[in-house]
């Protein structure tokens, strides 16, 4: 009896380590999941930015894409 708690699965030692294990795993996945926001935080950004630009290019150079026809209406 006093040998499953010292040795083998389910054992304290075995137990202790396994806790300690899953410990360190929650704490690389909280750091994944914090370096995984800080990415998409930053992709919106590029995104968002780049939407700016082309409004800017759009609006203030009469820029348009290759498939498109600019037309501009004389008020």
């Amino acid at each position: 009896m006093h040998g499953q708690l010292w040795f083998g699965r389910g054992s304290i030692p075995n137990v202790s380590k396994l806790t300690r294990q899953l410990e360190e795993q929650k704490q690389r996945n909280a750091q994944a999941s914090q370096a995984n926001e800080r990415l998409e935080a930053e992709i919106h950004d590029l995104k968002e930015g780049l939407e700016i630009v082309e409004e800017k290019a759009r609006s203030e150079l009469g820029m348009v894409k290759a498939n498109e026809i600019y037309v501009q209406i004389a008020r």
